[in-house]
């Protein structure tokens, strides 16, 4: 019965996992620019000394899906949403350079472009800075940034910057605990001219609501199915010592 036993702990032990990988794309439904995590894991024969006669749950790297969300009109001049495929470009807190596609961007009291998040946008030459002070800001298809100086008339359009806007292979990407996603090389991606942006725009997180809870639901079937199985391979297990007590 120790088979059965350890099949069906280890089972629930990945149903759980599963459960709070479902339980965090719920919670960032609304988040911009997040991209699902996906719950994988695979049988596992466990080896050691004699026969690989165990099998058990094995959760594998986790991977997430990397479908474009909608695209939801702000009219925002520092929002900006990637058109296809791309990521924008940002420096971390250590320094390293990550890809993101949330393109809710701020100024800071610097002039520095930041994400929401607070990490620094990076530009062709590294982080984009802004002349303050600026009467408005324009961010072309491109990723160009254009800026009217304060007191200067509405023809005049300074060009200050352009967002690195790269476009990696997804198989080359994994996401951080940060939520930014990193080569996993270590590399730097190269910028991508064919890589766009709409201005004025943010897209959306590609979570599917009733996918995750429909997800959730099952999950929890086959945790309690799994404790089911335990509590039988201990009803088996305490029968047989009956047996063995009565001969």
């Amino acid at each position: 019965m120790d088979k059965m036993l350890y099949i069906a702990m280890s089972g629930a032990k990945q149903n759980m996992q599963a459960l709070s990988v479902t339980a965090n794309n719920l919670a960032n439904a609304k988040t911009t620019g997040f991209k699902a995590d996906l719950a994988n894991a695979r049988a596992m024969q466990a080896f050691g000394e004699g026969l690989p006669s165990r099998v058990f749950s094995m959760t594998e790297r986790a991977g997430q899906n990397f479908d474009s969300g909608a695209l939801l009109t702000t009219g925002r001049d520092l929002d900006v949403a990637i058109q296809g495929q791309g990521w924008l470009t940002v420096q971390t807190k250590d320094g390293s350079e990550a890809y993101t596609r949330n393109g809710q961007l701020k100024l800071n009291e610097n002039g520095a472009l930041e994400t929401s998040n607070g990490d620094l946008v990076i530009g062709d030459g590294g982080p984009v800075f802004i002349p303050l002070p600026v009467n408005n800001i324009n961010i072309a298809g491109d990723g160009t940034i254009m800026v009217q100086p304060e007191g200067a008339p509405a023809s005049v359009q300074d060009e200050v910057g352009r967002l690195k806007l790269v476009n990696p292979d997804s198989r080359l990407l994994e996401k951080g605990n940060d939520g930014l996603f990193r080569r996993k090389d270590g590399n730097n991606e190269p910028a991508d001219i064919t890589v766009s942006v709409a201005s004025g725009s943010l897209e959306s997180s590609n979570v599917n609501p009733i996918s995750e809870m429909t997800d959730m639901i099952a999950l929890q079937r086959q945790f309690e199915m799994q404790l089911k199985m335990m509590k039988t391979a201990e009803e088996i297990d305490s029968s047989a010592s009956s047996l063995l007590r009565a001969f």
